[in-house]
């Protein structure tokens, strides 16, 4: 396999200027944040006995996300930004992946900027804290990265001096990742069902939100290629309601859906149905907003191919 490849944003001249990370081609900067001299919580171990370990650290703190196209493995996005960040001087704290931090308690005790900004697989991501030191101003880092069925996700928290440009990627090379990009078609070939996690849905609404999904085109595409093929849109909610309330909410996302892809994006009526099965299905908690965010989603099914 062919490790994902980023040349380094560093020279010694830079060494103790905010880090600057080269992302793989096709990143977008998906939200960010400056907040002068503010308090924060800075993981230095995982989460452990109903505990997450943190050290208080002041100073500016600046929240970036960015999307990534492509079907680069988490662990090959992480591995480069990683390495840049030792590069320009930063000593890791703490570094884990996903179950070994402590799953969704971790997760949910760390500072992640909102989806869809910043997506978090439960049983998919890598973190990273660490520390650059300097005799009066010391600098902290977090990395987390993740990745949904169609992109990556990285989100880098410095905190540190107030620095005059805050941190941005540098200009975007091409990343070569291991084989072919696989598409979503492909994985609903082999995979049988895709989740949507584009598609953004409001508790208690059926409407589809407003925007460029760009999974849509990608089943839209499969689609008009492979005339025989059947999509089934398959709803999910979260548990706030009643299971019939429910059941009948995510049927009407589902083809919600199913009206996009036909008015906006052309596709044969007779290729696409919905259902919708409610609360079911979860797969994060319904405990925390973030949780019942991630279960209010649309799946694509592979029903069939004529």
């Amino acid at each position: 396999m062919k490790a994902l490849t980023l040349a380094l944003a560093f020279t010694p001249a830079l060494a103790l200027a905010a880090p600057t990370l080269s992302l793989p081609e096709g990143a977008v900067e998906a939200a960010g944040s400056v907040n002068p001299m503010q308090g924060f919580a800075l993981p230095v171990g995982v989460f452990a006995n109903d505990t997450l370990p943190t050290r208080p650290v002041q100073g500016e703190v600046t929240r970036t996300a960015w999307q990534i196209e492509g079907t680069a493995t988490t662990m090959q996005l992480y591995l480069p930004l990683r390495e840049q960040l030792v590069a320009e001087g930063f000593e890791p704290i703490v570094e884990c992946e996903d179950d070994d931090c402590g799953g969704f308690d971790f997760r949910y005790a760390i500072d992640v900027l909102p989806e869809p900004d910043m997506h978090v697989d439960l049983g998919d991501f890598l973190f990273l804290s660490a520390e650059r030191k300097a005799a009066r101003n010391p600098e902290y880092v977090t990395l987390l990265v993740s990745r949904s069925s169609l992109s990556g996700f990285v989100q880098l928290v410095r905190v540190g001096p107030a620095e005059t440009r805050p941190i941005a990627a540098a200009p975007v090379i091409a990343a070569e990742a291991t084989g072919e990009a696989q598409s979503l078609g492909a994985r609903l070939e082999s995979q049988g069902a895709v989740a949507l996690d584009d598609l953004v849905f409001q508790t208690g609404s059926a409407q589809l939100g407003e925007g460029d999904f760009p999974s849509l085109r990608a089943i839209a595409d499969y689609l008009a290629t492979n005339p025989s093929a059947l999509v089934m849109l398959v709803g999910h909610t979260d548990a706030e309601g009643s299971l019939a309330a429910n059941i009948s909410l995510s049927e009407k996302r589902a083809r919600s859906v199913v009206e996009r892809l036909i008015q906006a994006f052309g596709v044969n009526p007779a290729q696409l149905s919905a259902d919708g099965v409610g609360y079911l299905a979860p797969r994060a908690s319904n405990q925390t907003e973030d949780g019942r965010k991630l279960n209010r989603r649309v799946e694509a099914m592979l029903a069939s191919t004529r």
